[in-house]
């Protein structure tokens, strides 16, 4: 089963793609479908993480990136780690996911906005069509503070 079939997948460029969560199955047929890399943003411990999946990614070669992304406390850290881990996998074929695409929509968002690659509309459209922040003041709330701090 192809990784366009999970949860709230979006083809967001030719390169990201991103979804809530995968199977195993899917996961496993990433190297197929041409993926370099993976970055998860759900707890490893979290109710909907997929069992064993650093193993299912790294024994098909692919790079795993894990930064464990607290739904309810989404922090100025977590952003840095994942804006370092895009910049630094930049031009490879990247898979991006957690639970249901809301911490994704916004991570991703954010930081093609603060890169100058979309505008602050772009953003915010392509984090709504996901995930409303304002019904999870928490996530209200980093967005903002994010984004007057700017990209590190």
């Amino acid at each position: 089963m192809s990784i366009q079939n999970a949860y709230n997948f979006v083809a967001v460029s030719a390169n990201i793609s991103t979804s809530g969560l995968p199977s195993a199955e899917q996961l496993a047929g990433l190297r197929s479908e041409g993926f370099a890399a993976v970055i998860n943003l759900l707890p490893e411990n979290d109710q909907y993480a997929v069992a064993g999946e650093r193993d299912i990614v790294e024994r098909q070669g692919l790079e795993y990136v894990q930064i464990e992304v607290d739904f309810l406390a989404p922090s100025q850290a977590d952003f840095d780690a994942f804006s370092s881990a895009m910049q630094r996998l930049h031009g490879q074929r990247l898979y991006v996911h957690c639970a249901a695409n809301y911490r994704v929509s916004v991570f991703y968002g954010m930081y093609a906005f603060l890169r100058g690659d979309w505008s602050r509309a772009n953003m915010m459209r392509h984090i709504h069509s996901l995930f409303n922040p304002d019904d999870h003041p928490p996530w209200a709330e980093f967005i903002e503070q994010t984004l007057e701090q700017g990209l590190s």
